[in-house]
């Protein structure tokens, strides 16, 4: 399909380049000629008056004016051959043009694919058990009170996942649609604080420390997707930190830079994943098999999506085992 639009798009450039280069070779051609036809006159009238006494001899006129008339065509002949070489690179430059121009839109579809194919296939696996669990406990004649109950909580845990994955999808389109719609003042010092008591309860429940570095510093941003992008975080190091483990948030403001970092003391991320693991629905092995932690895998690609609004990035230091250190750096303008 894109190859197709590429051409008829590279045909519409070379279409205009050329209506162009053809009028303003006509136009061109047009003042040469009348210039050339002007000159012509004038010395046929001239040679006819024989001013001077002077004699042309017989045929010399002619002569020159079919010398005029040889240049006449040759102006015309470097026109026509301009004109072709004008096509070909143009051919080429719309080609290349049409490309860069389709692009972005070609990989915006690619990614919503890939977006509702994993959507689809994240969403399959709750709604399959959900359907197979209520089946099973309709067919079932002899079901007691005990069983009903037990179906019905099973049932609501799938339906929370997946309002939880739905919640995060919407979360990731609004993050990567809306730009930087409701940019303002930001005290990095509130969104910290918000943002650690959301954890709390999670971080309690397992003993673990959270330490905080940080000094009162402002940015513009999005408030709600700052607090959002360090409550991501802080869920990642609070899952994969072990018990009576500890977690640091150190904020600091380096030249035109605001740098906010979240310290574990968990698992740690192999070198395999670290490349990976900012990609939708992507759970390295670890998380999968050795830690008992809910999530699709879209923490970390919200995150990115809000350092990216905010014109900054987000990275990864980690040691297999010992802990990972998160760092998020934002203009401070």
């Amino acid at each position: 399909m894109f190859h197709h639009a590429r051409l008829k798009l590279t045909v519409v450039y070379l279409g205009i380049i050329m209506a162009i280069s053809i009028s303003f070779s006509a136009f061109i051609y047009r003042i040469v000629s009348y210039e050339f036809q002007r000159r012509v006159d004038e010395i046929e009238r001239r040679l006819e008056l024989r001013r001077f006494g002077f004699l042309p001899p017989p045929g010399e006129t002619q002569l020159f004016i079919a010398d005029v008339k040889e240049a006449q065509a040759k102006v015309l002949y470097v026109l026509i051959y301009t004109n072709a070489v004008i096509l070909i690179f143009s051919s080429a430059a719309g080609y290349f043009l049409a490309g860069m121009t389709l692009r972005p839109i070609e990989e915006a579809m690619d990614e919503q694919k890939r977006f509702v194919a994993d959507a689809s296939h994240e969403l399959k696996t709750p709604l399959t058990s959900l359907q197979t669990s209520i089946e099973v406990a309709l067919r079932d004649k002899e079901i007691t009170l005990k069983e009903a109950l037990f179906t019905l909580s099973d049932s609501l845990s799938d339906i929370k996942n997946m309002t939880n994955l739905t919640s995060d999808l919407l979360s990731l389109t609004k993050y990567q649609q809306n730009g930087r719609e409701f940019f303002g003042k930001v005290n990095l010092q509130d969104v910290i604080q918000s943002s650690i008591k959301k954890v709390s309860p999670l971080a309690k429940k397992k003993k673990i420390g959270i330490k905080i570095i940080s000094k009162d510093s402002e940015i513009r941003g999005n408030k709600e997707g700052l607090e959002k992008l360090i409550t991501i975080l802080l869920d990642n190091a609070v899952k994969y930190t072990p018990e009576k483990g500890g977690i640091e948030v150190n904020s600091r403001k380096t030249g035109k830079y605001v740098t906010i970092s979240v310290s574990d003391t968990g698992c740690g991320i192999t070198k395999k994943d670290m490349p990976m693991i900012f990609e939708r629905f992507y759970r390295s092995d670890i998380s999968r098999s050795k830690i008992d932690a809910s999530g699709f895998g879209l923490g970390l690609s919200i995150a990115k999506s809000i350092a990216d609004i905010h014109k900054g990035t987000i990275t990864v230091e980690s040691q297999l085992g010992k802990g990972s250190t998160f760092i998020v750096k934002l203009p401070s303008d």
